[in-house]
C-alpha cells in the first residue's frame, strides 16, 4: 500500500508543479488536491483556496491531529534555468517550482493521511489541510482554516526538514519605534534632538539580554535595521523613527516581549503583529520520542513557516531540505518522498 501511495503522491506532485500557485492564486492547485481527496472517497470541505478533510470514522469524543502543509509558492527567481513549471524526474530528482517548498511535504502528508483515512480504532481522529498564502504570511490560509478544525491536540507542519524533528520554531515581530523630541534651529541652542533619545533607545536594543533563554535557540535576537530623522540640515529634528526586527524565541510569547521593551525604552513602540508566534513541542511529546526511536534529530528551525499561525504544540518536519528553497532549479528526491511518506506513517503508528 505505501508503494502505491507514494506513486500517487508523485504523480500528484507533478500535477502540482505544472500548475502555477503563486500566493492568493492557488485556485488550479486547490482543485487539483480537492479532485485528488475526492477521487480516493474523500469528503472534502473547501473555501477559499484551502481544501481540508477528516478521516472516515471521525469521533468528536477523539483529539484530532492535524497534517498541514501548503501549496502556495514563491515566484519562480531570475536564475532558474528550466522551466519552473515542467515536472522533470533526471538522476532521480524531481525538478519544478514548489517541488521541495512545500510540493514534496504535501503530497507526503496527503498520503500519509490516506493510509490512515479508513482505519477503525484509532485513538486519534486525522485532519488533512493543504492551505494558501503561507509565502506570504497571508490571513486566508492556515489562519482562516484553523477555527473550522475542531479542537486540535498537536500537529504535523510539513516542510522541508530532511525529515527531522523540528522541536521550536522563532517568531518574528517588527517593532515601529518613534522617539519624540522638539524641533529647533541647528544654529542655536535650541530644541531637544531627538536621534540622541533615539541612540539610547537603540543602544539597549543592541545590548539587552532577556532573562529565559531558549534551550534550543538562545537568547532572543533584536537587530534595529531602519533609522530615519530629519527634513534638513539646519533643523533639530522633533522625531526619529527607527525599526526593530525581533526574533522571538519559545522562551516567551510575543506578547510579554512586547511589554518587556515598553517598560525598558522611552520611545513609543508599536507591533506590526503579534500573529507570528514562537512554537514549541515538548521533546517528550510520543510524536517527538516516535521519531527520536526512528533515529531522526531534534533542533530548532530558524526559519518561519505557518507553525507561528499555531497555537497547539506543533512538530514541523518533511522530505526535502530548507537549504534548496526559493532556489533556482528546485528540486526534490523522489526517495526523499517516499522516505517521508514511510517515516510519517512509522512515527504515527506507534501513538495512533
Amino acid at each position: 500500500m505505501k508503494d502505491n501511495l507514494s506513486q500517487q503522491a508523485i504523480a500528484l506532485l507533478e500535477s502540482l508543479i505544472a500548475s502555477p500557485s503563486f500566493s492568493k492564486e492557488e485556485h488550479l492547485t486547490s482543485d487539483l488536491i480537492a479532485n485528488f481527496l475526492e477521487s480516493h472517497g474523500v469528503a472534502i470541505h473547501r473555501e477559499l483556496f484551502n481544501v481540508w478533510a477528516f478521516n472516515k470514522h471521525y469521533d468528536p469524543s477523539k483529539p484530532t491531529i492535524l497534517l498541514n502543509s501548503h501549496h502556495d509558492t514563491v515566484r519562480p527567481n531570475k536564475d532558474y534555468t528550466r522551466d519552473p513549471f515542467k515536472p522533470e524526474i533526471i538522476d532521480g530528482k524531481l525538478f519544478g517550482l514548489g517541488s521541495n517548498d512545500a510540493g514534496g511535504c504535501l503530497v507526503s502528508l496527503i498520503a500519509t493521511f490516506l493510509y490512515f483515512y479508513e482505519k477503525e480504532g484509532m485513538k486519534y481522529n486525522f485532519c488533512i489541510a493543504a492551505t494558501a498564502e503561507e509565502e506570504i504570511s497571508g490571513n486566508d490560509g492556515l489562519e482562516f482554516v484553523i477555527p473550522k478544525l475542531g479542537e486540535l491536540e498537536f500537529a504535523i507542519v510539513g516542510e522541508p526538514t530532511q525529515m527531522h524533528l523540528a522541536v521550536a520554531e522563532r517568531g518574528l515581530m517588527v517593532l515601529d519605534c518613534v522617539a519624540h523630541g522638539r524641533s529647533g534651529h541647528a544654529a542655536r541652542n535650541e530644541g531637544d534632538n531627538a536621534i540622541f533619545k533615539a541612540i539610547k533607545d537603540i543602544e539597549w536594543f543592541n545590548t539587552y539580554q532577556f532573562p529565559k533563554v531558549s534551550e534550543e535557540f538562545g537568547p532572543i535576537k533584536m537587530s534595529v535595521t531602519m533609522i530615519n530623522a530629519g527634513t534638513q540640515h539646519n533643523v533639530v529634528p522633533s522625531t526619529c523613527d527607527f525599526v526593530v526586527d525581533v526574533r522571538v524565541t519559545d522562551a516567551y510569547t510575543n506578547e510579554e516581549v512586547l511589554e518587556m521593551v515598553r517598560q525598558h525604552v522611552d520611545c513609543e513602540v508599536n507591533a506590526r503583529s503579534t500573529r507570528l508566534k514562537p512554537s514549541s513541542i515538548a521533546k517528550d511529546h510520543p510524536i517527538v520520542q516516535a521519531g527520536i526511536a526512528l533515529g531522526r534529530e531534534t533542533y530548532g528551525s530558524p526559519t518561519t513557516s505557518d507553525q507561528a499561525l499555531l497555537s497547539i504544540p506543533s512538530l514541523k518536519c518533511g522530505p526535502g531540505d530548507s537549504a534548496r528553497s526559493h532556489t533556482a532549479d528546485e528540486f526534490v528526491y523522489v526517495k526523499e518522498i517516499e522516505e517521508g511518506i514511510a517515516l510519517y506513517i512509522e512515527m504515527l503508528t506507534q501513538i495512533v
